[in-house]
């Protein structure tokens, strides 16, 4: 199994990033997928959860109506688009395949003027 994430970056506060997770070696597309993040002295914290198909999504508190996690069975990858970021923000953001116990290396969000 192989998770990795891209797009992150430094970014302005109000600006947006599009995160990617490529995944191999499992069967994407039988895998709800989610986007977790940690920041520095902090727990990693859920961000947002997408259902194997795609029709079903969830988002922390604090992400509603900033962010949006998408999915590409086709390509096997997830997406998380963010908009408004804030400098809370800033974390490592990593995905996750469902009960699967793997994780990718991370892409660091830095929100800052």
């Amino acid at each position: 199994v192989q998770l990795v994430e891209s797009g992150g970056g430094l970014v302005q506060p109000g600006g947006s990033l599009r995160l990617s997770c490529a995944a191999s070696g499992f069967t994407f597309r039988r895998y709800g997928m989610t986007w977790y993040r940690q920041a520095p002295g902090k727990e990693r914290e859920l961000v947002a959860a997408i259902a194997s198909g795609g029709g079903s999504t969830n988002y922390a508190d604090s992400v509603k109506g900033r962010f949006t996690i998408s999915r590409d069975n086709a390509k096997n990858t997830v997406y998380l688009q963010m908009y408004s970021l804030k400098p809370e923000d800033t974390a490592v953001y990593y995905c996750k395949a469902g009960p699967l116990p793997y994780w990718g290396q991370g892409t660091q969000v830095t929100v800052s003027s």
